[in-house]
């Protein structure tokens, strides 16, 4: 996988960009899907990282 991949929460479709990050959880732009710490939740429905997959 690049670092500019986009994952979607498949609970509600938030896509998580890198290149836009989330700076209202810490997460700078620029950060990939992959270094995102594990606790992480979508910022839209609080599901976990796990619930997360690669765009197509």
């Amino acid at each position: 996988m690049s670092d500019d991949q986009k994952y979607v929460c498949t609970v509600c479709g938030y896509v998580y960009d890198p290149a836009l990050g989330d700076p209202e959880h810490n997460i700078a732009p620029g950060t990939p899907f992959s270094q995102i710490p594990d606790d992480w939740c979508c910022p839209d429905c609080g599901v976990s990282k796990a619930d997360f997959e690669p765009m197509a």
